[in-house]
């Protein structure tokens, strides 16, 4: 079960795992994300590396704006596959 929600602070939270179906899904919600703003990962177990391409490409809009992603609460695994990636020096993670 996957789930994604833009919290009324405007902060964005993850929940579940984050397969390839679930794409479209985080795509929709982080389209409009216009400004700066965190993503919650406490809740999140799992992400593929779809789910990571619709976080990059958001991230490379958010910046062409002077704006970010910050990603918070990434646990030890998804963490790994962050700094496999290369991708947590793309990101902010605290």
């Amino acid at each position: 079960m996957f789930g994604i929600q833009r919290r009324e602070d405007g902060s964005v939270a993850l929940t579940g795992r984050c397969h390839a179906g679930h794409t479209e899904q985080m795509r929709q919600v982080l389209d409009d994300v216009a400004e700066s703003c965190q993503v919650d990962f406490s809740e999140l177990d799992y992400i593929a590396s779809a789910g990571l391409g619709v976080l990059l490409a958001t991230q490379k809009r958010l910046r062409n704006d002077d704006h970010a992603l910050t990603l918070t609460n990434l646990n030890a695994h998804i963490r790994e596959v962050f700094r496999i990636s290369g991708f947590d020096n793309i990101f902010e993670i605290q």
